[in-house]
């Protein structure tokens, strides 16, 4: 039996469906992630699951009992938040405290949990120093001490990242990871930093428009997305309008503006179907010569544009009859002895099996 369960939950707001009829099992242990842009819902499910809010329809259960009309603060689940919530006035150790002493705890338990949870986010230190004394990422870590001081069945993130710098940011999530390792609390995680949630999670629910789009692994959601919205969600894509037009070889033939393509063979694709081939840039191979590339995917144009990152290079390339294609390079590529310029005559070409056929 799965630790939470959510059971065709509805919230309406007026006459906007902020969560429609949302279907979830998460397990123990696990680090589930809700994804997905702002407004798509993740957060209210947040809340409904916090007690903050009520579902208008729909069930949701905690260990297979039912948590309608469980009061936030009765509920065995804590909620950490983006602006850490901090009281200014307490030290580190009375801010982690603080639910141990409304719980009535013995003074002995606080004082030895309290250390404990110290030496966990590793901050041992820290105990006597105030809030405007700490930096962003201790701050964070001092708000995920509180959270699982009093050891949560559940542990609620709401874009709990999303006020730190970038270099601060990737290193708080390394923490989060190794964290969730050693206390083997559930992490629920809401975010709408998509590399962010393929590095942190264990399953990922994408959303969008309150409903989720596809529930999966990172690495299933990233190579075989099941919508045009979650391929062009997760990371960069090259999304290229086509129709089946039949198969040979075991490999699908699509017909496009650009020419005919070859991808690999779902089992439901039929001739005349219409969608997308979506293709991942880091994919697309580029060359000097169309003939140097022994693809069956190939095709003759220029550079349009690039994005030198540093260790990769972005290329926008454009083909016969104006299309544009983007490769992502690494710059330290074998054999490359220079980086191709705006302008340079170029070719682009993709193995069969590189994208995926998404249909609709």
């Amino acid at each position: 039996m799965a630790l939470l369960e959510i059971r065709n939950v509805t919230r309406r707001f007026g006459s906007l469906v902020a969560v429609d009829r949302v279907s979830l099992a998460i397990e123990a242990g696990e680090f589930f992630t809700l994804l997905g842009p702002s407004g798509c819902g993740k957060t209210t499910l947040l809340r409904m699951i916090a007690g903050f809010d009520e579902p208008d329809e729909g069930e949701l259960f905690l260990d297979g009992k039912p948590l309608a009309g469980i009061a936030p603060e009765k509920r065995p689940v804590h909620t950490v938040f983006q602006s850490y919530a901090l009281f200014p006035h307490m030290t580190v150790a009375g801010n982690i405290a603080f639910p141990l002493e409304m719980a009535g705890r013995p003074r002995e338990e606080i004082e030895r949990r309290v250390r404990e949870t110290l030496s966990l986010v590793h901050l041992e230190e820290k105990g006597e120093a105030y809030p405007h004394e700490l930096s962003g990422g201790q701050k964070q870590r001092v708000a995920l001490a509180r959270g699982l001081v009093n050891k949560p069945r559940l542990l609620l993130l709401d874009e709990p990242l999303g006020a730190l710098d970038a270099k601060l940011r990737v290193e708080m999530q390394v923490e989060l990871i190794n964290l969730q390792r050693d206390v083997g609390v559930t992490f629920v995680f809401v975010t709408h930093a998509q590399q962010e949630a393929l590095a942190l999670s264990h399953r990922i629910a994408v959303m969008s428009q309150g409903r989720v789009e596809q529930l999966d692994t990172p690495d299933r959601l990233y190579t075989a997305p099941a919508s045009r919205f979650v391929a062009d969600f997760i990371g960069k894509i090259n999304l290229i309008e086509a129709e089946v037009a039949g198969n040979a070889h075991g490999h699908l033939m699509l017909r496009s503006a650009m020419g005919d393509l070859a991808a690999d063979l779902p089992p439901d694709a039929r001739p005349g179907a219409r969608g997308a081939l979506a293709l991942r840039p880091e994919l697309v191979r580029v060359a000097e010569r169309l003939e140097t590339l022994e693809l069956r995917n190939r095709f003759a144009g220029h550079v349009k544009d690039l994005l030198y990152e540093g260790d990769v290079t972005l290329y926008t390339v454009e083909v016969e009859g104006g299309f544009v294609i983007e490769a992502l390079l690494a710059n330290a590529s074998p054999g490359r002895a220079r980086l191709f310029k705006v302008g340079d005559a170029v070719a682009v070409g993709w193995r069969h099996d590189a994208g995926v056929f998404i249909r609709g």
